[in-house]
Parts: structure tokens; sequence; C-alpha cells
């Protein structure tokens, strides 16, 4: 009898879960044959692809309690281009390698790029991380992890953990 409780309350938790929200991601080929990825649709009469990824409730029960509560507070955001490959690419690791959850941004327009220089504070930020308000400009790994330790992120990534950024699909 126990078992079947046990069935019936689980089935009735899983029915009260709301639907989680989607991210989209764009993706298409520009004029120099180069895929770009973005979270900005292309300019119109550009074919794209869309990709969506679902966020929300389900993924976020899947965090450890401490990441949960440090990504609430102190959100991680990662600000890159379509040219920034290596560089960019070492940024997402050290993100992923941490198991932490952000979300990447990727500046395709000349005045969005000077928008978000003016506030990281430097004209060459690419990759930048945001954690919470505080901004750091290029990419050191040192000063990321001091930020992402003082915003309480977990040191190294739990066993099964998602990734995040632009090529997590």
């Amino acid at each position: 009898m126990l078992s079947l409780r046990a069935f019936l309350f689980c089935a009735a938790l899983v029915m009260a879960l709301p639907c989680g929200a989607q991210t989209v991601t764009y993706r298409w080929v520009d004029s120099t044959g180069k895929t770009v990825f973005s979270d900005q649709p292309p300019a119109p009469g550009i074919q794209y692809e869309e990709i969506k990824k679902g966020l929300g409730l389900e993924n976020d029960q899947q965090l450890p309690y401490a990441t949960r509560q440090a990504a609430e507070k102190y959100p991680v955001t990662l600000y890159t281009t379509a040219r920034c490959t290596e560089t960019c690419a070492n940024a997402r690791t050290l993100l992923n390698g941490r198991g932490i959850p952000f979300s990447e941004k990727m500046i395709t327009r000349q005045d969005e790029y000077a928008e978000i220089a003016k506030e990281m504070g430097s004209e060459s930020f690419v990759p930048g991380l945001k954690v919470g308000t505080q901004k750091f400009p290029g990419f050191e790994s040192a000063a990321w992890n001091n930020l992402l330790d003082l915003a309480g992120y977990p040191k190294t990534a739990p066993y099964g953990s998602r990734q995040s950024g632009a090529f997590s699909q």
C-alpha cells in the first residue's frame, strides 16, 4: 500500500509542475559564409533557424541549492561576438566547468557593441562577464573565478550538470 501512495504522490507532483519558459537562439550564415549564433534575429530577408531551449522550473530543480541561490541573486551573463572564437570558447569552458548557469549575449550590431562597451568601461571587453551588477571586461580566469566565488557559485560542476551558452545544444 505504501508504494501505491508514493506513486500517487509522485504523479500528483508531476502534474502540478508548471511548464518552463523557453529561450530562443537564432542561427544563420552571414554574407562572408560564417555561421552566426545570436539571441536576436538577423536583419529582415536573411534566412535563419530558431533553436529553442526550455529553461525554467524543471532545469532549475536539477541545480544544487547553492547554485540556484547564487543564480537568483547574481545572474551571470557572458558577452561575446561572432568573431570571438578561442577566447570565448575558453570563457564558456570555465563557466560550464564550474556548473554555472549563464546566458550568452551575442553582440551583432555596432551600436549595441558601443553601448555595452560603455557599460563595461572598456572598448575591448569581449568576452565580457557580468555577475549580478559586477562586470569584468576581457577574459582573465583568476578575476572571473574571484567574481564567481564572491557570488557563491560552486568551484566545480556537479556530476551530470548541463552546459549553458550559445553552443550548448
